[in-house]
Parts: structure tokens; C-alpha cells; sequence
């Protein structure tokens, strides 16, 4: 999709020296703003690192089928909210596209490919997973927050012919999620880590589709874990 405009971005930076980065796509009709005063509010400070730069794009506008075609800030489009139909593939690769620009602008700051995480929140996650699965192999995790792919997923397809190492998948999911029910984030789970995903699902009882705060700390200590402070280099 060349001639994409960039997407806006809302950013915190690291503490000390960048040596790693964190891109966290929102839910759908949310903006990259929206879910970092969202996490901030759940911590009571912004989710922020001595050496990761966190990321939080917005996605562009367009028309969303399950809004009856209203506009909304949305990764790609739905048929429906379901994980039983097909996926809207032509917005979901466009899309690819232009987080691929994203991580390729942090790769021009310097950081390596195995240093950046990619994750997010309900339509987030999916797109980190369809990112990630199909497109970059190489990053260092993906994490995917009250979210789910669909049964026929392409992510699952492109797994089927893999054979290199894959990034390993964080999941969160609260059993009372009414939205994307809880079944389906446990699928998504069972067909990735069956496809060879090295994967761990977190239960929250009673959580619906939201973020809850112990949520965000296992999930910190866990970006943590997969982008440890490195050692300055000497040279």
C-alpha cells in the first residue's frame, strides 16, 4: 500500500538508553491515545521502561461492517464478531503493510528485529498475531489481550508450512468476557501452540472484556523477561 500515510502515534519513552521497543495496538474504535491513558489509569502511572520505548499507533478510520459501515478507528474489517466466519483479509493485509513502515521505522533507529515486542488489546491482538505469524517471524514476542483469531485463520494456514523458529505468544482472557468469548481465545491458543507456538494463556475469573491491573503486571514482568536490559557494549 505505498503512499500510506504514516500512522499517528502516542509514545513513551524509555527512562534510560533505547535498546528495545514495545508497539501495543488498541481495541477497535480506540485510539493509540485512548489505550495508553486507558493502562495509565489502571497503574495510576504510564506502563514505562528504563531501555523500551512503548508504542501505541492509532488505527486510521474506515468503514466497519459490524457498525452497519460507520466509520471507526479500526485494524481491519469484520464480517461479523465472530470467530466462525471468514476474515476480511484484503483490509488485514493492507493493514500489515502499514505496521510493517512502523517496525521498520524502529529498525532504522537502531534497534534489532528481536527486540521489538508486538502486541495489544482485543482486535490489537489479532493483528499483532497476523503480524507477527505471518509476516514477522523474528520478532521477540507477541502478546494478545481478551482477543482471538477465526477458526479458518490465514495466520494458521501459514503456519502449517513453517519450519523456523517462532516468536512465543503471551495470552490473557477473562472467562466473563461477553464480547469475544472466552472458548475462542482458548482455541486461538490450542491451534497456535499445536501449529508450534510456544504459548501461555492467562486466566482472569470474572473479567470481562477489559484490562485488569494484575493483568498488566504479569504482562510486564513477561515484556521484561523477553527484552532484558542489555549490558552496554564496550568497545
Amino acid at each position: 500500500a505505498a503512499g500510506m500515510a504514516a500512522l499517528r502515534r502516542s509514545v513513551v519513552s524509555p527512562a534510560g538508553r533505547h535498546t528495545a521497543s514495545l508497539i501495543f495496538l488498541h481495541g477497535s474504535g480506540d485510539t493509540g491515545q485512548g489505550a495508553r491513558a486507558w493502562i495509565k489509569q489502571i497503574l495510576n502511572q504510564d506502563m514505562a521502561f528504563q531501555h523500551i520505548k512503548v508504542i501505541y499507533p492509532t488505527a486510521p478510520a474506515r468503514p466497519y461492517t459490524p457498525m452497519k459501515g460507520a466509520f471507526s478507528n479500526v485494524w481491519f474489517d469484520r464480517y461479523k464478531i465472530s470467530n466462525d466466519c471468514l476474515e476480511h483479509i484484503e483490509s488485514i493485509d493492507s493493514m500489515c503493510q502499514g505496521l510493517t513502515d512502523l517496525i521498520n521505522d524502529e529498525i532504522k533507529n537502531g534497534i534489532a528485529k528481536n527486540r521489538i515486542l508486538i502486541g495489544g488489546f482485543s482486535m490489537g491482538g489479532g493483528m499483532a498475531m497476523h503480524l507477527a505469524y505471518r509476516f514477522h517471524r523474528d520478532l521477540a514476542g507477541v502478546f494478545a489481550l481478551s482477543s482471538f483469531l477465526n477458526k479458518d485463520s490465514a495466520v494458521y494456514q501459514a503456519l502449517q508450512r513453517n519450519e523456523s523458529v517462532l516468536p512465543e505468544l503471551f495470552q490473557c482472557h477473562g472467562t466473563a468476557d461477553e464480547l469475544v468469548l472466552y472458548s475462542w481465545g482458548e482455541e486461538t491458543n490450542k491451534m497456535l501452540k499445536s501449529l508450534g507456538v510456544s504459548t501461555s494463556l492467562h486466566t482472569f475469573p470474572d473479567l470481562n472484556h477489559e484490562l485488569s491491573r494484575t493483568e498488566i503486571e504479569k504482562l510486564k514482568t513477561w515484556i521484561v523477561k523477553k527484552l532484558p536490559v542489555e549490558a552496554a557494549k564496550t568497545n
